[in-house]
């Protein structure tokens, strides 16, 4: 790790919000948050993936869709849950979606599975408590990206006008070099790295590798940065809740000052056996928010920042924070926006 590195990407993620009664409007205003971003000159864009919720179930599916409204934004997933993946499935999924992108996708995973009670039963057959439902998924996930044939040298499977080894189609060379996972944990930080993963690292982070939220984020780092072969630079993305007020109205100022001062207690202490923790939320003029990002120990380890929006708020409260970020936050940082592309006549 550096000492001190300049954001020189930047990129956001978004929950992609809808309402339950109409959620083409709701994946419409996340499809153009999008195309705002790359407008505005964000190197990335990227969406959870969320089950029983109001928010995007399947992140290559939206992600293709994405693909078709953007030229040149990197398309992340951030992140998918493992636990309830086919890594077969889900390898093909990513792969479709990375050709329409022309070689844009950026697979992230995680181990967690959140609502496990409600939807083991209903995913896996048999007694899925017993099977890895985790590092070896993914790791099992990420080797079918790899694109290797399946069978012998001697195998091979016929169609109709052809003839081929097997192996998971559509073969899109360069994307398992652009597999992530999202980790909150040294030990989860070091697999990634042994894996040749690069890493996601949010506002949540869990373990005693330290007294606070800071000190355990920088021992994550620490251990991706070890466990990776130096041969291959691995790539590091911070995630911060970032939310400027600058251009927001009155009201909206109070809303987001009410939205930071509601979870501010959870800040205080290490909850549960995990000992997780949460970093503040960051919220108030581009000029405070800069002010904190450069006094943050972990921002001056990476180049690349990524904006986690909230989910609790509207397309318009997402369009003003990336805006505001893109204009006052992040060139503060060292950030230049990516050339825009122009519009070829029809």
């Amino acid at each position: 790790m550096s000492s001190s590195s300049p954001i020189t990407s930047l990129a956001f993620l978004t929950p992609g919000n809808y309402p339950d009664d109409d959620p083409a409007a709701g994946l419409e205003a996340t499809l153009q948050l999008f195309e705002l971003a790359e407008g505005l000159g964000y190197d990335g864009g990227w969406v959870r993936q969320r089950h029983l919720e109001h928010g995007v179930s399947s992140a290559a599916v939206f992600l293709a869709a994405a693909s078709q409204r953007t030229s040149r934004l990197e398309l992340g997933t951030g992140v998918i849950p493992i636990g309830y993946e086919n890594p077969l499935r889900l390898a093909e999924d990513l792969a479709t979606a990375d050709a329409l992108s022309r070689g844009r996708l950026q697979p992230g995973f995680s181990t967690g599975a959140p609502h496990l009670d409600l939807l083991g039963d209903l995913v896996h057959e048999g007694d899925w408590a017993k099977r890895d439902l985790s590092y070896g998924r993914i790791a099992r996930t990420v080797e079918h990206l790899r694109g290797r044939y399946l069978g012998g040298p001697d195998t091979v499977i016929r169609s109709p006008g052809n003839v081929q080894r097997p192996r998971v189609q559509p073969y899109s060379p360069g994307l398992v070099d652009r597999a992530w996972l999202g980790s909150g944990s040294a030990r989860s930080a070091a697999w990634a790295g042994r894996r040749g993963l690069h890493l996601l690292t949010g506002n949540i982070v869990s373990g005693t590798d330290g007294d606070d939220f800071t000190s355990v984020q920088l021992a994550v780092l620490r251990a991706h940065a070890a466990a990776s072969d130096p041969r291959r630079p691995l790539r590091v993305a911070l995630g911060r809740v970032v939310v400027p007020t600058d251009s927001a109205d009155r009201s909206t100022r109070a809303r987001y000052r009410e939205y930071a001062a509601s979870r501010h207690e959870r800040t205080l202490t290490a909850h549960g056996p995990a000992a997780t923790r949460f970093a503040p939320d960051l919220v108030g003029s581009s000029d405070e928010i800069v002010e904190k990002l450069l006094a943050d120990p972990v921002v001056a380890q990476v180049s690349e920042l990524r904006l986690e929006l909230p989910y609790e708020f509207s397309a318009e409260d997402y369009a003003q924070i990336l805006t505001d970020v893109a204009r006052s936050v992040a060139p503060a940082l060292g950030w230049r926006p990516a050339a825009v592309p122009v519009p070829v006549p029809a």
